[in-house]
């Protein structure tokens, strides 16, 4: 996933989303769950490069950090329960889209 378009279409496929942009700047685009307007998806960019936040379980934080450094603790949000995912074509796809798919369990449970 190396655009924002993909990042979030695949965010919007799962039940029940919608997209926001709820800080009157288009660089921070969010995919919401509409039955409690929870968001489990950021996306932005920062130093030139595209960006996205999702949920994590702490349990699991910190094995995405250990392995791609291109997974931080999570920008303006909680490091304990957020992980920012630099999409610079480090982290396989499969694991975006398995980042993006928990962040919504953890936000949709």
């Amino acid at each position: 996933m190396q655009t924002r378009e993909e990042v979030i279409r695949f965010g919007l496929s799962f039940p029940d989303t919608y997209q926001d942009a709820p800080f009157h700047d288009d660089n921070w685009q969010l995919v919401r769950v509409r039955r409690n307007r929870k968001a489990f998806l950021w996306t932005y960019e920062r130093n030139g490069a595209l960006c996205i936040n999702v949920k994590v379980d702490p349990e699991w934080r910190d094995l995405w950090r250990e392995k791609y450094t291109s997974v931080l603790p999570g920008y303006h949000q909680n490091k304990e329960h957020w992980n920012t995912v630099i999409l610079d074509g480090t982290v396989p796809d499969q694991e975006i889209q398995r980042m993006i798919g928990e962040s919504y369990d953890l936000v949709t449970s």
